[in-house]
């Protein structure tokens, strides 16, 4: 069953494409670029970060696949909030969901400023960024098949570029090349140098790498088959997640010692640099930053769907619901372009924290939208539905990754300052979201003259 929301739109999306962009959701800048980072501080128990966060992940994308078999929508889990909990919750959870995808456009985008700096020190990266959102834009506003095509091309780079690695990276620690070697995990200060705590720490930075794993959810309303296919395309992700996420960073941990990366650089590009291959290193630069790019294109195709979704609602600019003649939803995806040039001029004044501030406000939107989809299962399984593509362990589990997500927000505040700058964002996003729900509802009210002129999404 369609939703009103869905009506407009091509269809255009096949299996192949929706696999992989299931796939390119799971492998962002945060696993190519934040993983550097994060070694660098916690050292080789980073991996049970990544492991901890990515069986939440499994369960979040189980939830979403039993909601999505219950009822396809574009709208996804702004629909299901709708549907479960209230209307005020879908409000909120679309909100949020356009938060957590305008600031993982900002750090998108700033890493592609970062990866560009690494050829051409010279040229400013702001430029480079405002080039990048530019061309995601135009391609977003162009046509859906364009766009699934283009992000089938850059997941299979990506795909291609995480297979690569593990190879050789199975390979130069079974042959012990180099300083390559099991010994790396405990022989530099042992397996916890930093400390338990910072492993701890690290968490909203891993939770944040799995972020859009959501988004195969999203292309649901723009599907064909889409009961045939999502089953597969959800499966697809959390395999994927074991051997990319948790097996990347296990070898990352094993090529090299974890003193050897560094914030700022992919530690792909570091391990490959490091072979004495010229074009090595430059060709896996080259690979991150069409991974940024998909992530930031991919983020601009799920925020317009959601934004025209409210905007049917009355709970989003009445220019976000507009359709192009192409069946794009050019309103939503400008409204968050906007958004995303306020990024560019957010990194030309803090170059260099402007990456950890996006994704650590980023991470509140992922996981509200985790936290929704979790929630809205559990709604739907006391209903009594029963579904074909159950989420394992249910209600136990619900409650677990609920527990796990909450534990994350709590220790933003202790980790570093830039995670503490988003904690303290969050009763301002709350009375934000709290005025603009209140606003809504005044619209919504009829007035004494008779009920409200229905919008032009709903006549």
């Amino acid at each position: 069953m369609r939703t009103q929301s869905d009506e407009g739109y091509s269809h255009a999306l096949g299996n192949r494409q929706v696999q992989m962009i299931a796939i390119g959701g799971a492998i962002g800048v945060g696993l190519f670029l934040g993983a550097g980072g994060r070694l660098a501080a916690a050292g080789p128990a980073l991996v049970l970060s990544y492991a901890a966060a990515g069986l939440a992940a499994f369960f979040v994308m189980r939830a979403l696949g039993e909601l999505v078999l219950y009822r396809p929508a574009s709208g996804s889990f702004v629909e299901y909030a709708g549907e479960f909990i209230g209307p005020w919750a879908a409000f909120a959870s679309g909100w949020m969901y356009w938060i957590n995808w305008a600031f993982t456009g900002i750090a998108e985008l700033t890493a592609i400023a970062l990866y560009v700096h690494y050829w051409a020190p010279a040229f400013p990266q702001w430029l480079t960024a405002l080039i990048a959102l530019g061309f995601v834009v135009a391609v977003n506003l162009l046509s859906v098949r364009l766009f699934g095509e283009l992000e089938f091309w850059f997941a299979m780079l990506k795909v291609l570029a995480i297979t690569v690695f593990l190879v050789v990276g199975l390979v130069l620690v079974v042959f012990a090349v180099g300083e390559a070697g099991p010994h790396n995990l405990t022989s530099h200060g042992g397996f916890f140098p930093t400390g338990a705590p910072l492993v701890l720490m690290s968490l909203q930075s891993v939770v944040f790498a799995y972020a859009s794993i959501e988004l195969v959810g999203i292309t649901a309303g723009e599907t064909a088959r889409p009961h045939e296919v999502m089953p597969k395309a959800i499966n697809g992700v959390v395999w994927r997640i074991a051997i990319f996420y948790v097996g990347s960073v296990a070898l990352l941990a094993m090529v090299l010692p974890w003193t050897a990366y560094r914030a700022g650089t992919s530690p792909f590009v570091t391990v490959f640099a490091g072979l004495g291959i010229p074009w090595a290193a430059d060709a896996m630069n080259l690979v991150v930053i069409t991974a940024a790019l998909s992530s930031c294109n991919s983020g601009l195709y799920a925020t317009g769907r959601i934004l025209r979704s409210m905007a049917v609602k009355r709970e989003a600019p009445r220019f976000a619901g507009n359709l192009s003649s192409r069946f794009v939803p050019m309103g939503g995806i400008l409204f968050t372009a906007i958004m995303f040039l306020g990024g560019v001029a957010l990194f030309y004044f803090l170059p260099e924290r402007a990456f950890n501030i996006a994704t650590a406000v980023a991470s509140l939107g992922v996981i509200t939208t985790w936290g929704v989809l979790v929630y809205c299962q559990l709604r739907l399984r006391k209903s009594g539905h029963r579904s074909a593509f159950p989420m394992p362990g249910s209600p136990y589990t619900n409650w677990l990754t609920l527990a796990f997500l909450l534990l994350v927000v709590l220790l933003m505040p202790f980790a570093d300052r830039d995670q503490l700058v988003a904690f303290l964002l969050i009763p301002a996003l709350a009375g934000a979201i709290a005025l603009g729900w209140t606003i809504v509802k005044r619209r919504r009210a009829p007035s004494p003259a008779g009920p409200a002129a229905p919008s032009p999404a709903e006549s």
